[in-house]
């Protein structure tokens, strides 16, 4: 008898799975509550401009490319796809500028001509990063089920290179002395929504990703990814119901069985949920089930900042590049209101995306479709959006001006404005936490919520709030973690090498526990039972 999964939600997470469930012969009906697929990365289209929603960085396609290989195709016979040189330009508030390029000869030149002593840094840092990425994929290809997978064996000869209590901007102290070198290399934990001085320094991988693979634009926006797996997933059969919000799931007992929408009752054998962990679970679980994960625990938890969204179609072209990177003269200032005061900067960050100058489809012939983002702080009583929206925008057009865009607000043809309020009433994000719980150390691994959901069966997480985390790549990594779990599960084959990959070694784990083993790992990595909720 064929095997039915209903996924909630059709972002990157869910229409990754559904290629995977549906390689293997699992019949796939995707719930999604928005009239398009994507989730965060879709698209905004009006008046001739496309803008990508949410993420614009495309980084480490290969794990979306094994994903496609699974139904018989390829990422690139899918989306057209140009990497980017330079990557993107950082521009410090404090002086200088880089513009970052995967080319090792010339990005040595570029950080020389910042600061001399540490330009042979980058080599070095290249060579170490690139051997702890091969040591860390096994483990970010696995499942992190409790505190026994942390115990694996490759695992414990990993900890002196993981460095669990560095954060990314002090590990980095080790190859670069100038701060806007560190910032350089380490800004990327704001793909995580973390500051660069809290994030643990095995995220430095993120920046080592963007040099040794890329950073890629997908022609038409990162939207263009989720519309072709979109597309390949029903190609397997997917059925795909758009416009249709999951009101409630089904439960006989502690199982989960289907779902209620208000378009009828749908039954299953598992339930995938795509959708924002912490809103999902208060919106569509009773607390009563939930003894982990209840909504006073997950109040107590620690979530991302947010972003202010600017989408602008303007008259007229920009010789800029695609990325720009504005980091504020004082940045750990800037991160201190993001994250720990709650209150909207007098000098933030921002970036900006040119995204016509390499993709001119984006907008009609000589208009450009400019993407602004800030990071804020997520949803918190300190910051009113009915009263700050207005002239936070003022203060990011004077920004934008300084940043080499000129006075533009005058050529704006088509504006729209996304806040953290917005994110979360319209866009179902918990506190409007754009990148899902912080990737702290006490909310990694075996302490996010857990790919299998822990807190019931026949329910299984995919998503920045699941394992690995949050970021493309990860979430891909995600999909194919809980497609796997899902699989075994249902007593269906998957011994095949895109499904078989990063499983625990039980003898490992059994003999690492009678060693004695499994407390010092725990205690090395910082993660004492009592920091469990």
């Amino acid at each position: 008898m064929t095997k039915e999964t209903i996924i909630i939600g059709a972002g990157p997470g869910g229409l990754a799975s559904a290629i995977l469930l549906a390689s293997a012969g699992v019949k796939v009906k995707i719930i999604e509550r928005l009239p398009f697929v994507g989730g965060r990365t879709s698209s905004i289209e009006a008046d001739g401009y496309k803008f990508d929603l949410g993420p614009t960085f495309f980084l480490y396609p290969r794990v979306l490319d094994e994903i496609f290989r699974a139904a018989g195709t390829s990422l690139r016979a899918e989306v057209p796809m140009e990497r980017l040189d330079p990557q993107y330009r950082i521009q410090f508030g404090a002086g200088g500028a880089l513009d970052c390029t995967p080319n090792i000869e010339r990005m040595e030149k570029q950080i020389e001509a910042l600061s001399p002593a540490d330009a042979p840094g980058f080599r070095r840092f290249l060579s170490e990063n690139r051997t702890k990425l091969g040591a860390m994929e096994p483990f970010l290809e696995s499942p992190f089920l409790g505190w026994q997978d942390l115990v694996q064996a490759r695992m414990l000869k990993m900890l002196p290179m993981l460095r669990p209590h560095q954060s990314v901007d002090t590990y980095l102290k080790r190859f670069f002395k100038d701060e806007r070198v560190r910032l350089a290399f380490c800004f990327q934990s704001k793909y995580l929504g973390m500051s660069p001085f809290r994030c643990p320094s095995l995220f430095s991988i993120l920046s080592f990703l963007e040099y040794e693979y890329g950073v890629w634009h997908p022609i038409g926006g990162c939207a263009a990814v989720s519309q072709a797996m979109a597309r390949v997933a029903q190609k397997l059969g997917v059925e795909i119901c758009l416009n249709e919000p999951v009101e409630e799931i089904l439960f006989a007992g502690r199982r989960a069985v289907g779902v209620r929408t208000s378009a009828g009752t749908y039954r299953a054998d598992a339930v995938v949920v795509n959708a924002d962990f912490a809103r999902a679970m208060e919106r569509m679980v009773p607390d009563h089930l939930r003894k982990r994960w209840t909504n006073a625990k997950l109040a107590k938890k620690k979530y991302s900042c947010s972003t202010f969204m600017m989408y602008l179609g303007v008259e007229g072209t920009f010789d800029l590049p695609h990325h720009t990177i504005h980091i504020a003269k004082n940045y750990t200032q800037n991160l201190d209101e993001v994250e720990n005061q709650h209150v909207l900067s007098s000098d933030p960050s921002f970036y900006v995306q040119n995204a016509c100058v390499t993709d001119p489809t984006l907008a009609p012939k000589g208009h450009s479709a400019l993407y602004v983002l800030s990071p804020v702080s997520h949803q918190h009583p300190n910051i009113d959006w009915t009263k700050e929206t207005s002239p936070f925008r003022k203060l990011l057009f004077e920004k934008i001006a300084q940043a080499g865009y000129g006075d533009i607000e005058k050529r704006v043809r088509y504006e729209r404005v996304i806040t953290p309020a917005d994110w979360d009433s319209r866009y179902e994000i918990y506190r409007g936490a754009t990148f899902n719980l912080a990737h702290s150390l006490d909310q990694m691994l075996h302490l996010r919520p857990h790919n299998r959901f822990e807190d019931l069966d026949g329910m299984y997480l995919v998503g920045g709030g699941t394992h690995p985390g949050s970021g493309l790549p990860v979430i891909f990594e995600s999909a194919r973690i809980s497609s796997r779990l899902l699989l075994e599960d249902l007593g269906v084959d998957t011994n095949t090498p895109l499904l078989r990959s990063g499983r625990v070694d039980q003898s490992v784990k059994s003999s690492a526990e009678k060693s004695g083993i499994f407390s010092t790992a725990a205690t090395m990595l910082g993660l004492k039972s009592k920091s469990i909720s």
